[in-house]
């Protein structure tokens, strides 16, 4: 353990979906763009060789925003919002189709690229990393600036970073000045940049415990760190209190973890109209192979295996159940996971239309040995209305 002072960064990426559509479309700079439309929305090209794109007031289904541009968000769309809620905000902005194998390809490509700086690296999801800078030389801004430089020279992509004593600090510090933001932060900055933030600005305060802080009259960070600490156990019990009073204080000790496995990964689609579980059973057949697949791809790419399969239904009444099956050993191809996902079909009652269909994989590891997955015949299986296959 180095006994240097702690320099962690935290790296986001800037609106990265919608700025890797933009290197595929630099026409599009500066406009609003939504990303998160189907196959429809894809652009056309006219016999002049002049793309025509789709506008959001277009769009008709139930799909939601997967990232917008920051000239869209100024208009108050955002991602995870319903698209036809974004339409009613920017009827004029340009939809586009999600394409995540452009992102996790721009994903490894920055990530890479940070390695050759400073390989201590813990990888939060496609867009986001920790880097623990301790024990590598150099000034702190000028490091900062180098990992911005590589990052932008490889991928073509600006990224907001921020290095702080410790990850709590480091992640607040990367939306302070976005986009393109360059932000360090000490002990000494708590008062003046931390504590005027919204108490939801820290991870950990989700909306129920943000509207529980405000029915107390706790609004900013500097409102938790003023509060009696008897008052904070009072209505959110000794633990959770203890750490509100910790991370008001800018205290956080966690380690950068180089080498993790998720939790959980999974794939879940909204269908664009309500399918019945008999008159629309080949294309929920369809549909739920797709996200086996598709599943089983996510393992494979990460090499992790999984010893427990689960589905979500929601129906067209809203009604969502969940299923999952655990099985004795971890599997990672499409063929066992789609078995396991129908014995948990089996128990759920298809008696209406569903309108989300989804398959998670939990229970993760490594897979010890590095070898091919299966391959699946899709034909050789059917979505069964009785849950059967």
């Amino acid at each position: 353990m180095s006994d240097l002072p702690r320099r962690i960064a935290h790296l986001d990426m800037d609106a990265f979906f919608a700025s890797v559509e933009l290197l595929r479309y630099p026409e599009l700079r500066g406009q609003a763009v939504v990303v998160g439309g189907g196959h429809r929305s894809e652009p056309t090209v006219d016999e002049h060789g002049t793309r025509h794109f789709v506008r959001l007031r277009e769009y008709a289904g139930r799909g939601v925003v997967t990232t917008s541009t920051y000239e869209a968000r100024k208009l108050g769309v955002f991602s995870a919002m319903g698209m036809m809620k974004a339409a009613q905000l920017a009827p004029d902005a340009i939809l586009l189709p999600s394409n995540f194998d452009s992102y996790r390809h721009y994903s490894e490509l920055f990530k890479s690229a940070v390695a050759t700086i400073a390989p201590r690296i813990e990888n939060r999801g496609i867009d986001e990393i920790y880097i623990d800078l301790t024990d590598v030389p150099g000034e702190t801004r000028t490091l900062a600036q180098r990992i911005k430089r590589v990052v932008a020279d490889t991928t073509g992509l600006s990224c907001s970073i921020a290095v702080a004593p410790n990850k709590l600090l480091a992640k607040i510090g990367s939306e302070l000045d976005k986009p393109d933001g360059l932000t360090l932060l000490t002990f000494d900055d708590l008062e003046t940049r931390i504590w005027p933030l919204p108490a939801k600005k820290v991870n950990g305060i989700g909306p129920k415990a943000n509207d529980r802080l405000a029915a107390l009259g706790i609004h900013t960070v500097g409102d938790i760190a003023a509060a009696d600490p008897a008052l904070l156990q009072q209505h959110f019990g000794l633990s959770y209190a203890t750490w509100l009073t910790r991370i008001a204080a800018g205290i956080d000790d966690r380690e950068i973890e180089t080498s993790s496995v998720p939790r959980s990964k999974s794939r879940e689609t909204t269908f664009s109209r309500d399918l019945h579980p008999r008159r629309d059973r080949a294309e929920l057949s369809e549909r739920f192979t797709n996200l086996c697949v598709r599943l089983a791809e996510d393992l494979e790419r990460r090499n992790l295996t999984s010893a427990c399969i689960s589905i979500k239904v929601r129906f067209s009444d809203f009604r969502t159940v969940t299923r999952d099956h655990t099985l004795e050993a971890g599997v990672a191809d499409a063929a066992s996971i789609r078995r396991a996902a129908t014995e948990c079909l089996k128990r759920v009652t298809l008696d209406r239309s569903i309108r989300l269909l989804g398959v998670k994989a939990s229970a993760l590891s490594q897979q010890s040995v590095d070898g091919s997955v299966p391959k699946w015949v899709q034909s050789e299986m059917q979505f069964d209305a009785s849950g059967g296959i």
